[in-house]
Order: structure tokens, then C-alpha cells, then sequence
């Protein structure tokens, strides 16, 4: 979509229709040719309006909502415009010299415009659904990406946690087997340190008894004599 070209086929438009809005008057104040003339001069001029307004339409698929609704709200007015133009055209005096066929002809294009016009009416409102439509499958399309790739990222952090829980369980395993060898260790403390006691009792007994036999024999040698 380019707002440039919206806007300079907008511009011409205006433009178009300004002369058109004069044309009723003028032909209701022409006779014989002149206001044949006219006549087909507005139908040509009414054909380029309604080419405008597609183009219009077409310049506004994709734009953003914020700009596409006001602005195919407007086209519409326009064709409503358009259309209220071409009535007052055949309701002006055609005079008797434009007789019954001519407005016989204006008769039957109007009527085949006012349906062009409905059916592009309906044609917008459909291209609009169609973009509304759109741009909801798109917004579903995202949603469920951002749901997948939360789900991912909740797999990932359960897979975490196992691991972590594992991690726990084989340290806690370790702090038993290491309380447990903390326990055994102390125990063999206690029971080396009994032993090392005890082995200084006997030592102490043994050294009492020599110096006892040591002592005895003194006394036999040097003074019982």
C-alpha cells in the first residue's frame, strides 16, 4: 500500500467530482446536441470516478486498520455521492428536444451504476473481512508459536530440575556414605586410643617390675653381704 498514491488518486477524485457536481445543472440548461454532448461527457467523467475508487480500494489493502477503516468508510460516502449525482442528473428537465430515449439511456445507466456501485460497496466489505480475517489467522499463527515455545521452555526447565534432583539425591548419598565413614573413622580413634592407654599401663607395669628386680638385686649383692 503507498499513501502517496492514495492520496493523489484521492486528490484527482476530489477533483472529478467537483466538476461533476456542477454537470446536472448545465445540461438541464442545454438542448439537442449540446446537452447530448454533456451527457456523455458526465457518463465518461462518472466511468473515471469509479476507476478512481477502485484503485482507491486496492490502494488500501494492507494498510493499517487504523488508516483502512475511516478511509473505505469515505469511499463509500463517495459512492453514495456518486450515485445521488446521477439521479439528480436524470431528474433534471431534460427538455423535449432530448426526447424519450435519451432518457431511457440515462435511465438504464444509472440503474446499472447504482448496482456497480452496491456491488463494490460489497466488494470493499469483503476485501476488508478478508484482511480482518487475515490478520486474526496471523495473530493465531503467533499465539501458537509463543505457546510452543513456552511449552519448550517448560520441558527444558522440568528437564533442569530432574537433574538438579538427581545432583541432590548422589550428594546427599555421598554425606551419608561420609557421615558413615566419619563414624567408623571415630570409632577406630577410640578403640586405637584404648589400645594406646593400655599399652602405656603395661609399659609402666613392666618398667615398675624391672626397676623392682633391679632394685632387689642391688640390695642382694652389695648389702645383705
Amino acid at each position: 500500500m503507498s499513501s502517496e498514491e492514495f492520496e493523489k488518486l484521492h486528490e484527482f477524485y476530489k477533483s472529478l467530482f467537483e466538476e461533476l457536481k456542477v454537470m446536472p445543472d448545465r445540461v438541464s440548461r442545454c438542448y439537442g446536441e449540446e446537452r447530448k454532448r454533456h451527457v456523455r461527457v458526465f457518463d465518461e467523467k462518472v466511468g473515471e470516478a469509479e476507476e478512481m475508487l477502485q484503485e482507491m480500494e486496492k490502494e488500501l489493502i494492507g494498510a493499517p486498520p487504523s488508516f483502512q477503516n475511516p478511509m473505505t468508510t469515505k469511499i463509500r460516502i463517495y459512492r453514495r455521492d456518486l450515485g445521488k449525482l446521477q439521479r439528480e442528473m436524470k431528474s433534471s428537465d431534460l427538455g423535449l428536444g432530448f426526447g424519450v430515449r435519451g432518457e431511457g439511456r440515462y435511465g438504464v445507466f444509472a440503474a446499472e451504476n447504482e448496482q456497480s456501485t452496491q456491488l463494490q460497496s460489497q466488494r470493499a466489505l469483503l476485501l476488508q473481512g478478508t484482511e480482518s480475517l487475515n490478520r486474526a489467522t496471523q495473530s493465531l499463527e503467533r499465539s501458537h508459536g509463543i505457546a510452543a515455545e513456552t511449552d519448550q521452555v517448560g520441558t527444558d526447565i522440568i528437564e533442569e530440575l530432574g537433574e538438579q534432583r538427581d545432583q541432590l539425591d548422589r550428594t546427599r548419598d555421598r554425606l551419608v556414605h561420609t557421615g558413615e565413614n566419619l563414624s567408623r573413622s571415630q570409632k577406630i580413634l577410640r578403640s586405637m586410643s584404648r589400645r594406646l592407654m593400655t599399652n602405656k599401663l603395661l609399659l609402666s607395669v613392666i618398667i615398675l617390675m624391672e626397676l623392682g628386680i633391679l632394685g632387689a638385686v642391688v640390695y642382694l649383692k652389695f648389702f645383705r653381704n
